[in-house]
């Protein structure tokens, strides 16, 4: 009896080692989703883990991607962390209906496998900055030329469009260079904004595979070969587990205050604060809140693409309007600051993406509540130059009062509810009424009324 327990205390002893030892040599693969426009919060999120996988010694980091682009330099500092990558990063557009548009093609040349869903697309690489369609203007033809041939590029465009072009050109070109991908399609995707569906991706070597959904993108890219930091390495993903990244506080907070209509009005709303605060001292809670608003809004700014001219407008049309405020000056300031506050809102962000727009309602709401308390400001001014003093002496003049009794000079009448000392320069019966026309001291000069 004993010993059949020792053999079945042995036996379950093995079992335990043997799954231990399968879990241990499972692969594991990190899924990463990205879906929308590549933003700086994109960029923190996915190079934050990558970090972690490769220090978790990940088989493969693994980014499904569904994107229309985004900002340059956040594709960028993505980039540089996929070619410094330890572990492979396979770059996966899906699922059916997804893209890799601008941004997003030039990640897919910089992964070390690149692999499509069936019914995506890839390309439209132009800088966004530029327009869509070809970079640069056509020349004119002379009348009467038909000719189809393709105008000589370079001598059409500003020298500012042909810089733009001919970096990102070459930034693309030696991607595909790296990985031994089509260079000329991607010359031809960024000058030409040219797109190929996945099948015709996988026929001009632009992408290594196509897969259905993620299994099958493991399964077809099992047993490949791709070069990390110039050394061959060999995928094993056969039976990978799969650990599925979540978006944490970071990035959700990141995602939010990047916002460009968030930022505007995180901007907004510390500026009033501040302005709402100096105006009455001591409140406290504007004060805090703006000074809040405009750290964070600082922050977010510093990772969009800014136009600092628009700023400096929209800072130079509040200032203005809070000097009509203070200092009314019958609109002048105030019309110029109105004026100056929406252009600077319009061309506050620089990029042409649809993404990085600021919202026009946005801008007409802020636009409209600041016109209106200028509005406010000078109405109170005009009717305040406009309404009748009431303290003082001269707020004395033109008042009524009562004789008391009969004097010729001075005497004693009824006036404000009191009773004054009061000078005439003609006889006055008692319970004449009189009209203040002066005072002095605390005698009042006061004439018959008419």
């Amino acid at each position: 009896m004993a010993l059949c327990n020792a053999i079945i205390r042995l036996g379950l002893t093995a079992l335990l080692l043997f799954a231990t030892a399968s879990a241990a040599a499972a692969p594991q693969v990190w899924l990463l989703e990205l879906e929308g426009a590549i933003s700086p919060a994109t960029a923190d999120y996915f190079i934050s883990s990558l970090h972690d996988a490769q220090a978790a010694d990940a088989t493969a980091f693994v980014v499904r991607l569904d994107t229309p682009g985004g900002l340059d330099s956040a594709m960028r500092a993505m980039i540089k962390e996929i070619l410094a990558s330890t572990i492979p990063v396979i770059i996966f557009v899906s699922p059916n209906g997804a893209r890799a548009a601008s941004a997003g093609t030039y990640l897919m040349y910089a992964s070390h496998v690149a692999a499509m869903a069936p019914a995506t697309n890839i390309g439209s690489s132009t800088p966004v900055s530029l327009g869509g369609g070809s970079p640069f203007p056509s020349p004119a033809k002379p009348p009467g030329d038909k000719s189809d041939e393709a105008p000589d590029k370079t001598d059409s465009g500003t020298a500012m469009e042909r810089k733009v072009i001919n970096d990102a050109v070459a930034y693309i070109r030696g991607l595909a260079m790296l990985r031994g991908r089509n260079a000329e399609w991607a010359e031809k995707t960024v000058r030409d904004a040219a797109n190929l569906t996945a099948n015709d991706a996988l026929a001009e070597n632009v992408i290594d595979l196509i897969a259905p959904d993620l299994d099958a993108l493991l399964t077809t890219a099992d047993g490949r070969v791709v070069t990390i930091n110039g050394q061959p390495v060999t995928l094993t993903l056969a039976g990978a587990e799969i650990t599925r990244l979540e978006p944490g506080w970071r990035y959700e907070l990141l995602a939010f205050i990047t916002d460009p209509n968030m930022a505007y009005i995180l901007l907004m709303v510390g500026i009033y604060g501040i302005i709402l605060e100096f105006y009455n001292p001591g409140m406290g809670v504007p004060g805090v809140t703006g000074v809040i608003c405009l750290l964070l809004a600082a922050y977010a700014l510093q990772m969009l693409p800014v136009n600092y001219a628009g700023l400096a407008l929209m800072l130079l049309g509040i200032a203005l309007m809070v000097t009509e405020a203070f200092t009314p000056s019958i609109g002048v300031f105030g019309i110029g600051g109105a004026v100056a506050f929406i252009i600077g809102s319009i061309i506050l962000m620089d990029s042409d993406l649809p993404a990085y727009q600021i919202s026009i309602p946005i801008i007409a709401a802020f636009a409209a509540s600041s016109i209106g308390v200028f509005l406010f400001a000078a109405g109170a001014a005009v009717r305040a130059r406009q309404s009748p003093v009431v303290t003082g002496k001269e707020s004395m003049v033109g008042a009524t009062a009562s004789a008391l009794d009969d004097f010729d000079g001075r005497g004693w009448v009824r006036a404000f509810g009191e009773i004054w000392q009061a000078d005439a320069g003609q006889p006055i019966r008692k319970g004449a009424k009189l009209k203040v026309a002066g005072v002095d001291g605390l005698v009042l000069k006061v004439q018959p009324e008419e």
